[in-house]
């Protein structure tokens, strides 16, 4: 009986865990195109984080029997129905995240080391059915304002300040709870929310693998090899059948069968965070609907949502060509993940399988000088392969192939000219030389690309230019927290009196990964700021 009883509780378990993974466009489909396409609220991400007060099916029951009542209103039936983000995000102590105060007088450091605890979040061992939040088992950081959640790629950012933080166990909950998700989805979503399970992000994680491994040793490489081994497959599934020419999710195979990625998202629909300004902008652009949201959504996994980066000839975001383009810095980021599985497997003495990816990562490196590499241009731009032709557009993914040590000496010398001539500004590094209006182009910069570009130069002994980019991005940084309190998620490196714009969103602060870089960066070089 006993049994019998336990084989049906964890049957009523797993029909409660794929539930959970609806989104909130599958729960309340049309109540969901209502409250998003009638603006209810200002930020599209409010509505889809918002928690349920009963259970969807009566949500849904509820909206059927009140839409068309006279004196319908469709924002009161949403905050009877449902908790907005505000009023459920919780500081780890159990207190609300807006009442948070910083102390400017108490100093950069303090700011930061503080932030740390006011950013980190309970382990989420169960969620209210019908909420878009996938739990963690462990405790986790978030990057702060509307980032209610954990990100994939900022959280190696913040990891670099945990470390000189001394915070190891966080360091470590952060890699149990993505190699928790590379178990039960299959790979690391963009963020723990049920409307990222179709796009994951810059994969970082053997990256945060090795941060953690400076600490604990190399045998972090082989703990953790199994979640970096489903990662890769999840980049390079159907590789092994793609024909020369042709693509099959992230994996692209060039015709004369070099393989390499590019980014990717499995939904071609509206983004549900951004429904309604996808919905409007898919009215600007010439592309067949489904292929316009495909690419909209495949340039939210590289990060860069939005940048002159992904835009065809027209310049604009109507023209978005993601999936066309083979990004630089996601192959780059792709090879350290081979080598690291590399080094795994010969710590563990299995030389067959290090080989393999030995060679994997040989074939990847020699594609990368090979495509991305423009002589012309002295620099490193994405290839566009349905074109069969390199990118035009500089950016700072640029630094990708320095920071991994895949250039030559050649490159890297041509790489640092080109920074200090055309990118370097009074603030830092501008992420690309466009002045698009768009977030991740000219005069915005970003706390990761400045890292990047740093630990790239160090490599190369570019240590002069690194030390100066260093210097001009924490100068801005501590001169805005002394004028705000804040740390933000971006900067106006060009003028440094004006705050950073584009985006679909307000300026956000905390931020994760500026604390991050930024603490790293005063740390390394010895910066003198107030504790």
């Amino acid at each position: 009986m006993m049994r019998k009883l336990l084989a049906i509780v964890l049957v009523l378990v797993s029909l409660g865990t794929q539930a959970q993974r609806e989104s909130p466009r599958q729960l309340y489909p049309e109540l969901f195109e209502a409250i998003q396409l009638g603006l209810i609220f200002s930020d599209g991400k409010t509505f889809v984080d918002a928690v349920p007060k009963v259970a969807p099916s009566v949500i849904r029951e509820a909206y059927q029997q009140q839409k068309s009542q006279q004196g319908f209103d469709l924002r009161r039936f949403t905050l009877t129905y449902f908790e907005l983000p505000g009023e459920v995000t919780k500081l780890y102590q159990g207190e609300i995240t807006k009442q948070y105060q910083s102390n400017i007088d108490a100093g950069i450091r303090h700011h930061i080391d503080t932030l740390w605890t006011v950013l980190e979040r309970r382990a989420d061992p169960a969620v209210t059915q019908g909420t878009s939040l996938i739990p963690l088992p462990q405790s986790y950081i978030v990057p702060g304002g509307r980032f209610r959640e954990v990100y994939y790629w900022d959280s190696y950012f913040t990891m670099l300040g945990l470390q000189e933080s001394h915070r190891y166990t966080v360091m470590r909950h952060i890699l149990n709870n993505f190699s928790h998700l590379i178990r039960e989805v299959g790979f690391i979503p963009n963020g723990n929310r049920t409307y990222y399970l179709t796009r994951s992000q810059p994969p970082f994680f053997a990256n945060m693998v090795e941060l953690l491994a400076q600490t604990e040793g190399d045998t972090v490489l082989v703990r953790y090899q199994e979640p970096m081994l489903k990662e890769y497959a999840y980049w390079m599934a159907g590789a092994d059948t793609i024909k020369p020419g042709r693509a099959y999710g992230p994996a692209v195979r060039l015709p004369n069968g070099t393989l390499l990625n590019r980014y990717w998202d499995a939904s071609d629909q509206p983004r549900e965070e951004s429904y309604a300004q996808d919905v409007a902008s898919g009215k600007t652009s010439s592309q067949p609907l489904n292929q316009f949201y495909r690419n909209i959504r495949a340039a939210a996994a590289s990060g860069w949502d939005f940048s002159s980066r992904w835009f065809g000839p027209a310049g604009n975001l109507g023209s978005i060509q993601t999936t066309s383009l083979l990004p630089v810095d996601l192959n780059c980021l792709l090879w350290h993940l081979e080598t690291t599985l590399a080094r795994s497997y010969q710590i563990q003495g299995n030389r067959s399988q290090a080989a393999a990816f030995t060679a994997k990562a040989a074939q990847r490196k020699k594609a990368i000088l090979t495509y991305f590499w423009d002589k012309d241009l002295g620099w490193f731009v994405d290839y566009n392969w349905v074109a069969k032709r390199r990118a035009t557009v500089r950016t700072l993914a640029a630094a990708f192939p320095l920071t991994f040590g895949l250039a030559t000496q050649r490159q890297a010398k041509q790489v640092a000219a080109g920074l200090q001539k055309d990118f370097l500004k009074p603030g830092g590094l501008v992420t690309t030389l466009n002045k698009s209006g768009e977030q991740w182009d000219a005069p915005n910069a970003w706390a990761p690309l400045e890292w990047m570009a740093i630990s790239g130069l160090e490599r190369y002994q570019q240590h002069a230019l690194a030390r100066t980019i260093a210097e001009r991005w924490a100068t801005l940084n501590i001169n805005v927290f002394k004028q705000t309190g804040k740390l933000l998620e971006k900067y106006n490196v060009v003028d440094t009196n004006i705050k950073a714009g584009g985006g679909e969103y307000p300026l956000q602060d905390g931020f994760g990964w500026t604390n991050g870089v930024l603490l790293k960066i005063i740390n390394q070089y010895k910066m003198e700021v107030k504790k």
